[in-house]
Parts: structure tokens; C-alpha cells; sequence
């Protein structure tokens, strides 16, 4: 008998996709999801290719994992948990400080207190951690071997020197991959918040019998992904902006590098843990192992699209940002078997066919910017 799904925040970009799939292989597949505007639009039947794609063999319930009504019903008769649902960014993170707690961390403790005190059949959670809660990451000094540099200082920002500092240090840093052993030290409300989560499930979930597995997703993306929201998801943002042919703002340098995972590869790597029983109560990076530029990836879309924009390499920085980030994803290619499938050209590429074929929608990202500004974390 195939097993029952509870997926939180499944009409998401990684929800959705991996619901379909679940359903596909004969699971029972049921999503929570309150259809956030910001990601589906205001009109999600019309506005959302997300919800617009999910399988008639999903059952939805249209709710908040922050409503203990509603997520207890949701938890019944399930056997497996994928808990996705959150709000994301890193910058949007920084000033909507009550509502990422509320949901990420409230909501969290809330289905865990739900799991501890209600009878229930539920013999997993999954949980989606994120490479925020490794901050700056892990890099290689010529005097002092590995080190995991703090949060960098608007002093250097505002110079532009963009580039990583260590106390002590004079030869050049050089980024190494972060494993799961690596420094916890998230520099944004978001990355706190997943951290928490993350903390939250595979503490609780032992205590009370339940296996426990965290997933700590690196940039996700490929089709499917919103061009609406303006605050994740630098590809669909970029691609958003060449489409109507508007300057592309890039922050910094444009030399900051980030591991884009393609969603085929992360949905698998998903269903390989709920699948494998002998990983249970373990974390695992999921990435591709490649760090690309942002500079990078604006040529690469540029080029995917034949539309030649402006492209405007400002100076402009975060507070909250990091610099470079990219996954060591040897645990999870000798404990699950995962090995990503695309390779960054091949998955930017069915990125961009896809958004081809898409109807043109509203740019916010200028709101976004403005409304940064405003809060005085873009600079």
C-alpha cells in the first residue's frame, strides 16, 4: 500500500513539483498552502502556473500552517510529512522580521506540538533547511587553514570591497564547499529562521519517535518558478526584466557566486528520503557542488533569450547578503545515492524555453528596491 503525503506549502515552487511526481508513483498526496500573492498573484487559478499545474489527484486544502485547526485536520491519517512551508528571502527577511518567525519558526513548532500531543500516524517529517544557515560560508587562509569568516561590514561595503575578510589574515581568502559539519551562522532572518526549523524537527522528532530528515537546498530553480516575486529567485527575476527588455540591476560586483540546483534534481533527492528508511534522523546538503557568478548568469539569460538589455553593474549591496556559497554534496551522493542530472547550461536552458512561453507579468522589482531602500537595507 503506497503511503500517505502531507506536503506544507505544496502549491510552492518545490511543493508542487515534487507533489505531482509523489502522485505520479502512486502516492497519496495531500497539500496545505494558503497560495501567498506574492508568489501565486492575486487570482491563483488565473495567475499561478504552480497551482495551475498541480495534478486532479492531489487533494488541496486552502490553509495557514500557522492555524492549529486546520493543520491538525490536515495531519490526519497521514504517514509522511514534507514540510516546505515558509516565507523566503533573504533581503524581504530583514524587515518583515515578525512575519517570517510567525510562519517559519511559529508555524514549525506549532506542527510539531500538534505531532506530540495528538494521536497520529505520522512515521516522517522531512524538513527544507536552507544554505542561508551557513552565512558566509567556509573558506581556506594560507595562515590559519579553514575558517568560517563573519558577517561582511558596511564599512568595507560601502568602499566596495565586497570581497570576504578574516581577522589576521593578508593572502586572499579562497571559498571552499560548505558540509553538513560546517559553521552554523546564519547572517539573515531568514537563514535564522530555517536554522530554527531545521533545529526544531530533528530535535523534536526524536524525542518523539518520529524520523527526522533536513534537506539544506542550495538556489532551486528551473520551470515553474514564479516571476512574480521579486524577492527570490535571481533567474526568474533577471528573466522577468530581459523579457521587457528592462535594465538589469546587478548588486555588488557581480562576481558573488551561488549553487543553483535545477528542481528535477532537488524533487529527487527529496523522494530519495522519504523513500530510504537507513537515513533516517540525518541532514544533507542538496546542490549541485558549482558555484556561478551572478555576472555569469545574467550572460548565460541574455544569451538563452537574444535580448540585448542594459545591464547595470551598480555597486548596490544587501545588508544580509552573503558573498559566495556553494554545497559540498558528498554525504548525500554516498548515503541516498544523489547525483544531480543537470548541469547548470542544461537546466538555464529549460529554464528559459519555458519562460518563453509564458504570458508577460507585472515587474515588482522596482517596488522591491524602493521598499529596501526605504528600510535602509539596500545601499
Amino acid at each position: 500500500m503506497f503511503r500517505k503525503v502531507l506536503i506544507t506549502g505544496g502549491a510552492g515552487f518545490i511543493g508542487s513539483n515534487l507533489a505531482n511526481k509523489l502522485a505520479g508513483k502512486g502516492y497519496s498526496v495531500t497539500i496545505l498552502d494558503n497560495l501567498n500573492p506574492q508568489v501565486h498573484g492575486g487570482d491563483p487559478a488565473n495567475t499561478s502556473s504552480l497551482f495551475r499545474s498541480l495534478s486532479q489527484d492531489i487533494s488541496f486544502i486552502h490553509g495557514d500552517v500557522t492555524d492549529r485547526g486546520t493543520l491538525t485536520k490536515a495531519i490526519e491519517g497521514q504517514n509522511i510529512i514534507v514540510h516546505l512551508a515558509a516565507e523566503t528571502g533573504t533581503g524581504q527577511s530583514m524587515y518583515e522580521i515578525e512575519r517570517y518567525s510567525k510562519v517559519n519558526i511559529g508555524g514549525t513548532a506549532l506542527l510539531l506540538d500538534i505531532l506530540t500531543n495528538n494521536k497520529n500516524s505520522v512515521e516522517k517529517i522531512i524538513v527544507a533547511s536552507s544554505r542561508a544557515i551557513y552565512g558566509e560560508g567556509k573558506y581556506l587562509s594560507e595562515e590559519f587553514g579553514e575558517v568560517y569568516p563573519e558577517h561582511r561590514k558596511e564599512e568595507h561595503l560601502s568602499k566596495g570591497d565586497f570581497e570576504i575578510r578574516y581577522p589576521g589574515c593578508i593572502m586572499p581568502l579562497k571559498v571552499l564547499p560548505t558540509d553538513e559539519d560546517s559553521k552554523i551562522h546564519p547572517s539573515s532572518i531568514y537563514g535564522i529562521t530555517k536554522q530554527t526549523q531545521e533545529q526544531l524537527v530533528m530535535t523534536v522528532s526524536k524525542a518523539i519517535g518520529i524520523a527526522g530528515i533536513a534537506f539544506r537546498y542550495q538556489n532551486v530553480y528551473g520551470p515553474g518558478q514564479s516571476l512574480l516575486n521579486p524577492y527570490t529567485g535571481i533567474l526568474s527575476i533577471f528573466s522577468n526584466r530581459i523579457i521587457q527588455k528592462k535594465e538589469i540591476n546587478i548588486f555588488e560586483d557581480g562576481k558573488e557566486s551561488r549553487d543553483f540546483v535545477y528542481i528535477d534534481d532537488v524533487v529527487d533527492a527529496t523522494i530519495l528520503g522519504i523513500e530510504n528508511n537507513q537515513v533516517n534522523n540525518e541532514i544533507f546538503n542538496i546542490g549541485s557542488g558549482l558555484a556561478i557568478s551572478v555576472n555569469d548568469v545574467v550572460r548565460k539569460l541574455i544569451s538563452n533569450y537574444n535580448i540585448d538589455v542594459k545591464v547595470n553593474i551598480s555597486g548596490n549591496y544587501r545588508l544580509g547578503d552573503i558573498r559566495h556559497n556553494f554545497a559540498d554534496i558528498k554525504k548525500a551522493n554516498e548515503l541516498i545515492g544523489f547525483r544531480p542530472n543537470f548541469d547548470f547550461e542544461k537546466g538555464v536552458f529549460y529554464f528559459s524555453e519555458w519562460v518563453k512561453n509564458q504570458p508577460t507579468l507585472p515587474d515588482y522589482y522596482d517596488n522591491s528596491l524602493i521598499e529596501m531602500k526605504k528600510k535602509g537595507l539596500l545601499k
